[in-house]
């Protein structure tokens, strides 16, 4: 072969190879960052229903269905929460018996294929919960940000912030013990929500443009009538927070955090993300690499706005070793480094941003003692 025949050919073969390389890191990021809000967390499997009988529900035995605590579980069309695992009821060894607390959506039956969730309500928090709210409109950076306010007799108002995987909904799990308080409670949609402008570039950003929408939610609070405010977020909830406490131009009307299952490594939640929802294993590092690139270098914003050195309030941290998207050895260092602002409550046997499922009573008493001497 002539040395250019040679030389056209390896450049068309690195060509080939790069332009494969690209459509392969665009598709492992694409499954990471690029799905639809409120689609269910990646790597839980699908469980049968085998039985259904008053006050119980007999599922397929994973380490899924043995959780400790209360779920909801779901499917099209389908929405019901189970209680606590029922040890004494008969049944086989490939099965395990849990109590059903109600049914909210659909028909429950045998065959139906389900999975857990952390959100136990479908609805508004009148529909769901029997609560007074109203719906509100947040002029945010793209557009108008739906919103939940349910009123309450204090100038202190929390702000709750869903993750991905779950919606407006996974923070009614709480608002009946908030609202027992009397604390006001915004519960806000953000960019790629069900009714609030879609990112631009479509893809989820973990926190780090989302929480701009934050910022607007503090600044809507603050016109409104607060005088401070509570962010509690949920996963990449819990580093929008961050983000805003650290860059919001009224940062200084944040009183405090409360992070549940925080993201606080991007490139490693990118990572089991892609892994979750099955990215083959040589693909992860290209899935960062085209992220970053489509996207910007989150991992570095992140790392400054959870660098311990910078925390300014204090911050109730929920976290256990169990969480396989957003690793927990961030969340211990950060209480460890700083124990004069950080409090960690570990909790352990619960899935991410399910750490109030696994005992919904200590959590609460947890936050209730957080919150006092901030509101």
């Amino acid at each position: 072969m002539r040395p250019a025949t040679a030389t056209a050919a390896a450049v068309t073969t690195l060509t080939v190879l790069g332009a494969a390389a690209v459509a392969a890191g665009r598709y492992a990021s694409d499954a990471a960052l690029g799905v639809p809000s409120g689609r269910p967390f990646p790597g839980d499997p699908r469980l049968t229903v085998h039985a259904t009988g008053p006050g119980r529900i007999t599922l397929t035995r994973s380490l899924a269905s043995l959780r400790r605590g209360t779920y909801g579980i779901e499917a099209d069309g389908l929405h019901a929460v189970v209680g606590p695992v029922l040890e004494r009821v008969p049944h086989t060894a490939d099965t395990v018996v849990r109590r059903l607390e109600r049914v909210e959506l659909g028909t429950l039956g045998p065959g139906a294929r389900v999975r857990f969730t952390p959100q136990l309500h479908c609805g508004t928090p009148e529909t769901a919960l029997g609560l007074r709210y109203e719906d509100v409109e947040i002029p945010g950076e793209l557009g108008t940000l739906p919103a939940w306010f349910v009123p309450g007799a204090r100038r202190t108002w929390v702000i709750a912030l869903h993750g991905l995987g779950t919606t407006r909904e996974l923070p009614l799990n709480l608002l009946p013990f908030l609202h027992r308080r009397q604390l006001p409670v915004l519960i806000p949609a953000y960019r790629g929500d069900a009714g609030a402008p879609p990112a631009p570039d479509g893809l989820a950003h973990l926190g780090d443009s989302e929480w701009r929408d934050v910022d607007a939610a503090v600044r809507y609070a603050v016109r409104n009538g607060a005088t401070h405010v509570i962010l509690h977020g949920w996963g990449t909830g819990a580093a929008m927070a961050l983000h805003a406490a650290a860059g919001s131009g009224v940062r200084d009307r944040i009183r405090g955090l409360v992070l549940d299952s925080p993201v606080l490594d991007w490139e490693t939640t990118l990572r089991h993300l892609a892994a979750a929802r099955r990215v083959p294993g040589f693909l992860l590092p290209l899935a960062v690499r085209a992220a970053q690139g489509r996207t910007g270098p989150h991992g570095d914003r992140l790392r400054e706005v959870a660098d311990p050195a910078a925390l300014r309030v204090p911050v109730l941290l929920f976290h256990g070793p169990d969480d396989t998207l957003a690793p927990w050895d961030d969340s211990r260092r950060l209480a460890d480094l700083r124990p004069d602002l950080v409090h960690l409550s570990v909790v352990r046997g619960a899935p991410h941003a399910a750490m109030w499922n696994a005992d919904p009573v200590r959590y609460e008493e947890a936050v209730r003692r957080f919150v006092t001497p901030l509101v």
